[in-house]
């Protein structure tokens, strides 16, 4: 096994606590699944062990002519119900250990909204923000360069992640592309629809979490008009997914970013603060609201939690705090494990991230399948194939929750967990 390990849109990371560590949470829910469904040790090391891992040196030429070297990761954790597929993070805290954490949820997410695809992840460390378009082009040429080897339509597909976004997807393309000798548009989605993107695809993230509200709240006959919401983050997912919210009726009455957040007690104008954000870069200042920390808006008194930021900010301490009826996880990995058993044993129902959060795989595999056929759909049609799948998974997640009396993440896990299985027993062992 080898190793390996454009311009972001603002307002997105909000830093986790530093003692968060991914990884661990990515693993104890492993250990969970593999103990609700009685598989062996063997398989259970089978099934958190990564497939493939490469970190990679990458130079960069800075505008002034200097040259720095950043390390970039790609990891595919497993790859026997299809190609790998995940985003690419830019960030100066990525580092391998958060990389395998990110492909192994991806690697659940993608079984548990069953898609044929395994789960890989990839990162540069680097902080975008620090560095013109042009030199986060050249960090990106480099990187597909050095990981070309295990990419590929067939192989791993990758995705805007936190720090890149369809430019970014559209550099990997065609660096793969001019490598190659033709196009291959298949080689990443969340590109721009000028160079085979799909339509649907940069709200997908936040339309499967507000499908996925919408369902978790009916289950318990409240409708999305009847509630407040708090939503921390306010990047390419959370700001979509408050207007999606707003746009629903929904009272959201506050948001943050990295740099602080807003709140309003009878509702933000959601349009306005998007604007807001486009035009300073964050949501702090907006006119006619309070400011509230990352911490504080966590223990609003609201109905809907939704966090869309980071992993880690839902730990044993902060979960204590929490006021809300249900957390509906926009980020990857925003809840440990010891936050799990809080918010649980509190009654919090919480919509687990590697469902709530898979619409952006859902419509990945949508804008691959229409690549590889050279035939693309409208925009009602993503739609409609959208909503019905996270409906479909919501409620077979839901099913399972209540007949086994598990928590939604117990049985999200444990649904993915052995679709994973089932095809790796199926395909058997090599040699």
């Amino acid at each position: 096994m080898g190793h390996a390990t454009s311009s972001p849109s603002p307002g997105s990371p909000v830093h986790p606590d530093p003692g968060a560590a991914p990884l661990a949470t990515a693993q104890a829910q492993l250990a969970r699944a593999v103990e609700i469904l009685g598989y062996d040790a063997g398989l259970h090391e089978v099934l958190a062990t990564p497939r493939r891992e490469l970190r990679v040196a990458v130079p960069l030429r800075r505008d002034d002519g200097a040259v720095q070297v950043c390390t970039g990761y790609r990891v595919q954790h497993n790859i026997s119900r299809g190609p790998g597929k995940g985003g690419l993070r830019y960030a100066p805290g990525v580092d391998l250990d958060e990389v395998r954490a990110l492909a192994m949820w991806m690697t659940w997410k993608c079984a548990v909204v069953d898609v044929p695809y395994g789960g890989a992840k990839g990162g540069v460390t680097i902080d975008p923000h620090a560095h013109s378009a042009a030199e986060l082009e050249r960090v990106t040429r480099r990187y597909t360069s050095e990981i070309m080897p295990i990419i590929g339509p067939e192989r791993d597909i990758m995705a805007p992640d936190i720090g890149t976004n369809e430019q970014t997807m559209a550099w990997v393309m065609d660096t793969y592309s001019v490598n190659r000798g033709f196009t291959i548009p298949a080689v990443t989605t969340g590109k721009p629809l000028a160079v085979g993107g799909s339509l649907g695809r940069p709200t997908a993230t936040s339309q499967g979490v507000v499908h996925t509200a919408r369902a978790a709240l009916r289950a318990d006959g409240v409708e999305l008009a009847e509630v407040t919401a708090a939503v921390q983050g306010f990047g390419k997912v959370g700001s979509h997914a408050a207007r999606l919210l707003h746009e629903a009726g929904t009272r959201v009455v506050a948001v943050s970013d990295e740099h602080g957040g807003v709140r309003r007690a009878d509702g933000l104008d959601v349009t306005a603060l998007i604007e807001h954000v486009t035009r300073t870069g964050s949501v702090t200042g907006f006119a006619d609201a309070d400011a509230v920390s990352n911490d504080d808006l966590l223990a609003l008194d609201v109905d809907v939690l939704v966090p869309a930021a980071v992993e880690g900010v839902l730990d044993g301490e902060t979960a204590g705090h929490v006021k809300a009826r249900w957390v509906v996880e926009g980020a990857n990995g925003p809840t440990t494990s010891e936050g799990d058993r809080v918010l649980a044993e509190r009654g919090v129902v919480v919509v687990p991230d590697i469902l709530a959060n898979a619409g952006g795989v859902v419509v990945s595999y949508f804008e691959w399948v229409q690549a590889n056929q050279a035939y693309w759909w409208t925009e009602r049609e993503i739609a409609d194939r959208l909503e019905h799948r996270m409906l479909a998974s919501h409620e077979a997640v839901a099913d399972l929750a209540r007949a086994e009396s598990v928590t939604l993440r117990e049985a999200a896990m444990t649904i993915g967990v052995r679709r994973v299985a089932e095809a790796h027993l199926i395909r058997g062992l090599y040699p």
